[in-house]
């Protein structure tokens, strides 16, 4: 669309808003370089007590030119539970509770968030959500869901950068174009064998980063297509690029141009082209030494096929007769075989770290980002309604021309190969109207349901206004200024007296003028998402797996949770039991199966990038409480970690069981309701617990069943799914 036909669009939009359209056409405010601008006073602000820094002057002065009150703070075991929430994605334990709450000392929030994001834990519930951004899956989707067996690299990369508070620009850079910023391998210090430099080693994290273009969806017949596959793939780029780290629809701009942003068809094709010179390699993580070794110890992988096809060999002769004895010893002595020679695989050789093998067949490597060859790089054409058979014009590597106006850079980028470090060196600009702002906003959404902009990944005339525009300016601009750091801007964040308001809190004039507290005059309340509440059953019964990465874990499933599963291969439990248990980041996630309490909670749609999760309430979520035979059994474990703790006295449990769930001790009403229930469960007959853990076996068998009941109860609560 022309531009003046698109400011008539506009005009026509803002005059049916009640705005009146002026001569010229006003620059949208997100495509304005961001400014800086001084805090209100606190002279001017009735609730100037309050303040904690300044993030509460620009909310309360938009809280009193509407006449609002704000909430005051929440309780002490409140706001503790809602830090470990928040920053680890695990809920405190009651000696963690009873530490802050009898913590007096005015530094004892601020040493709170400091101990929570020095936590390894941090990373992984903060990468949950660049991965909702990045819509990561292990597998590609569709009818054959094609599984990407490294993908998971990528997901360690994100856990590992937010551990690292790795500035974000770099984050940024490393994604979009690690392998053109940063080119190189592991070649050895030659002073140390089998050892790669550390600047190796953080350029081989540059690359992985690329694998954020290496898990998208991906149609299994498309392969047969070369031109539809290429198509395919650079839409997923292109859109996913503009929606997660510009904020940006730019995809509206594929079949014509943008209807509401200074978008056009051909700044659109122009992005795809950015990446058309790109193409997914495997990248081995192995310097050449530790390649060699394994060469050399192939054999070892030899020994254990030809170990299994003797053992085939030996019980096909075998099938439907008694063993003699001198074939029993025969097929133990096999047994043995393939035993040793699987040990013998992960042998050290000289000088070097135990071998990771991923797989017997597999060196270890990651899907990332590489160059094509250049007489293989397919051209990049502008498609007439964005349809792959009618190619117009060939289009060359470009910035959107608006953006690169506003940003004062030439539009045209680097060919056949650099555009996409130019890409990325010019949205991480200190002065780039989007890239800061977006993130700024992202966190801001993530610690408090919902962002200054309510479209996350829509920055445009079509996506919401900011509710604060000064406030997102002044925290995009200080970001940009501290060096991108993320844990500053926790620390500043939740340092404010608006992040530690109460949620229990409303009058007649808040919820008449401002029912959705888009002014922020109380804190969210907000349902934990469903790898949270997973981790958060866990924790209460002692089970969750803390251990860190590798690859996804598959814990078993019902029958019924199985049958939408068309191939049951494509759900290979895991076979050590340790880790049915871990975190729900670690699970596997393929696109066309969702883990099902995972679905039933909300889990995103991975198909493109998710910038907030929808939070639904259905019969299924009450269903699999109550009745899911893992959440019983998780239930029977969290009884037994009760009885440990708080012995036998079922007053004293029921006062151990409400600390651990939900945070805080039981009232007297409610202790007395869950004495009560105690008794009458324990008065009904049922079927005996199946191998109770340990504690659960010093008390009576009616008294094992009615806690685990009372457990379970406490896991269906609201309070226990919800942060306050």
């Amino acid at each position: 669309m022309p531009h003046a036909c698109r400011f008539i669009v506009l005009s026509v939009v803002a005059s049916l808003c009640g705005t009146v359209a002026s001569a010229e056409p006003e620059l949208h405010w997100a495509f304005r370089t961001p400014t800086a601008q001084e805090p209100p006073t606190i002279d001017s602000l009735k609730h100037s007590a309050t303040v904690r820094n300044p993030i509460d002057q620009y909310v309360l002065r938009r809280l009193e030119s509407a006449n609002l009150q704000p909430a005051p703070p929440a309780e002490r075991a409140v706001l503790v539970r809602r830090a470990y929430f928040d920053v680890l994605g695990l809920p405190p334990a009651p000696e963690q509770v009873q530490e802050f709450v009898s913590d007096d000392s005015p530094q004892a929030w601020a040493n709170l968030i400091d101990t929570l994001l020095a936590s390894p834990h941090y990373g992984e519930r903060w990468a949950r959500h660049w991965l909702d951004v990045a819509r990561y899956a292990d597998s590609g989707g569709y009818e054959t869901d094609i599984y990407y067996r490294n993908a998971w690299r990528y997901r360690d990369y994100v856990v590992k950068s937010f551990n690292d508070d790795k500035p974000f620009d770099i984050f940024v850079q490393e994604q979009i174009a690690g392998d053109e910023l940063w080119p190189d391998n592991l070649d050895l210090d030659p002073r140390r064998v089998y050892i790669a430099s550390d600047e190796k080693r953080r350029h081989l994290e540059a690359r992985v980063a690329t694998g954020f273009y290496a898990l998208g969806p991906r149609v299994h017949e498309s392969g047969l297509d070369a031109s539809r596959l290429a198509y395919e793939t650079l839409t997923d780029w292109a859109d996913t690029t503009a929606s997660a780290f510009m904020g940006l629809t730019l995809g509206c701009a594929r079949c014509h141009d943008h209807k509401f942003d200074p978008l056009t068809q051909e700044d659109y094709f122009s992005l795809q082209a950015i990446f058309a010179a790109a193409r997914e390699v495997e990248l081995p993580l192995w310097t050449s030494m530790e390649e060699a070794d394994w060469k050399q110890n192939y054999p070892k992988v030899v020994a254990v096929e030809e170990a299994r096809r003797a053992y085939r060999l030996f019980a096909k002769t075998t099938a439907g007769t008694d063993l003699t004895p001198q074939q029993q010893t025969r097929k133990q002595g096999l047994i043995a075989a393939i035993g040793q020679a699987v040990l013998n695989l992960p042998e050290k050789a000289a000088g070097q770290s135990p071998v990771d093998y991923a797989g017997l067949m597999h060196i270890p490597t990651a899907s990332v980002l590489g160059r094509e060859h250049p007489e293989l790089i397919r051209p990049v054409h502008r498609l007439e309604r964005g349809e792959l058979h009618k190619p117009l014009e060939r289009m060359h590597p470009a910035l959107p021309v608006a953006l690169a106006e506003i940003t004062g850079t030439p539009a045209e980028l680097p060919r056949p190969f650099g555009g996409r470090k130019a890409f990325a060196l010019w949205l991480t600009q200190p002065d780039h109207p989007l890239t800061a702002r977006v993130i700024v906003n992202r966190i801001w959404q993530w610690h408090f349901g919902r962002g200054i902009v309510d479209t996350a990944n829509d920055f445009g005339n079509m996506g919401q206004p900011p509710s604060h525009p000064e406030l997102l300016d002044w925290l995009a601009t200080g970001f940009v200024a501290g060096g991108w750091k993320i844990k500053d801007l926790h620390r500043l964040i939740m340092n404010s007296a608006t992040y530690r308001q109460s949620s229990q809190f409303g009058g007649a004039s808040q919820l008449t003028t401002d029912p959705d507290n888009r002014l922020l005059w109380r804190m969210n309340r907000r349902r934990l998402e469903a790898e949270a509440l997973w981790d958060a059953v866990h924790v209460s019964s002692g089970t969750l797996n803390l251990d860190r990465g590798g690859p996804p874990v598959i814990p078993p499933l019902a029958n019924d949770e199985l049958a939408s599963l068309r191939e049951k291969w494509h759900w290979v439990v895991s076979a050590d039991p340790a880790q049915h248990t871990r975190r729900g980041l670690y699970i596997l996630v393929r696109r066309n199966f969702k883990f099902p309490m995972f679905e039933v909670f909300d889990t995103p749609v991975t198909s493109v990038s998710c910038p907030i999760r929808d939070v639904t309430t259905v019969a299924p979520q009450a269903l699999w409480g109550l009745n899911n035979e893992s959440v019983f059994r998780q239930a029977i474990h969290f009884a037994g970690r009760v009885v440990a703790e708080a012995g036998e006295d079922q007053v004293a449990e029921v006062d151990r069981a409400w600390r651990i769930a939900l945070g805080r001790p039981p009232t007297s009403e409610e202790s007395a309701s869950a004495l009560m229930l105690l008794r009458e469960l324990e008065r009904q007959p049922t079927a005996p617990l199946e191998d109770p853990p340990e504690p659960l076996r010093s008390i009576p068998a009616a008294r094992r069943h009615a806690l685990s009941k009372l457990c379970l109860a406490l896991f269906n609560v609201s309070e226990f799914a919800f942060i306050d």
